[in-house]
């Protein structure tokens, strides 16, 4: 499996995801924001966290419009796979590849602290590593993380089993508690905390390996 990990100005998480990637069997390729193609033979691409152009404007907005997103998007739409992480979800709201938006913490401040999450779906190649109903911890690391989408796209995202992971203690006034979403044909994960940085031992907890484990897993199969 061969996974690309775009770096824009600011991304402070890209090597941790490709360090995942690696970790999990994964060839990783680097990709900077201003090129126009991906490597051959990729299979997913990871965005990353971190604070893509300063997070002026809106959080990703000015990421969005960088030539590589053309190309992000592209891949989507043809059915590969996309992990957007943190500002990387940020992004994906921006280009349009996930619904809703990501907006300031409700009380204002950043927070950086370990959260538990609640295994919302096994069903896609992102989450099939963990049984569904279950509790994993990993760490969150953001000052606009407060998802917010209106009824419709809720409702939406609830029928079609889209939820992959809700807060079990809301950290940021996310609506229905939501920490992570699928695009409608299971391929594009979209999510604020940071599985990358539970993914050894040395960080504390390996909740996160699973993740790639099972990413790497699946589309090798595929």
């Amino acid at each position: 499996m061969h996974a690309a990990i775009i770096v824009f100005p600011g991304s402070n998480c890209d090597r941790d995801l490709a360090v995942a990637f690696e970790k999990a069997g994964a060839k990783v390729s680097m990709v900077w924001h201003k090129d126009t193609a991906l490597p051959d033979g990729v299979d997913l691409i990871g965005v990353p966290g971190g604070f893509s152009f300063g997070d002026y404007l809106r959080c990703g907005a000015i990421a969005a419009n960088s030539p590589i997103c053309r190309t992000v998007k592209a891949h989507a739409d043809r059915g590969g796979y996309v992990l957007g992480v943190c500002n990387g979800f940020q992004v994906l709201t921006e280009t349009g590849l996930l619904p809703g938006v990501l907006l300031r913490n409700a009380a204002l401040r950043y927070i950086c602290k370990p959260v538990n999450l609640r295994v919302e779906t096994a069903q896609s190649a992102f989450t099939e590593g963990y049984e569904k109903g279950s509790t994993i911890t990993v760490p969150i690391a953001h000052h606009d993380g407060n998802y917010f989408a209106d009824d419709e796209t809720l409702t939406r995202l609830n029928a079609e089993d889209r939820v992959a992971f809700r807060y079990v203690e809301n950290p940021n006034g996310s609506r229905d508690d939501i920490a992570g979403i699928l695009s409608e044909n299971r391929r594009v994960l979209g999510m604020m905390p940071h599985p990358e940085r539970m993914a050894e031992p040395a960080h504390g907890g390996t909740d996160g390996a699973a993740m790639f484990r099972g990413l790497v897993g699946a589309l090798a199969k595929a």
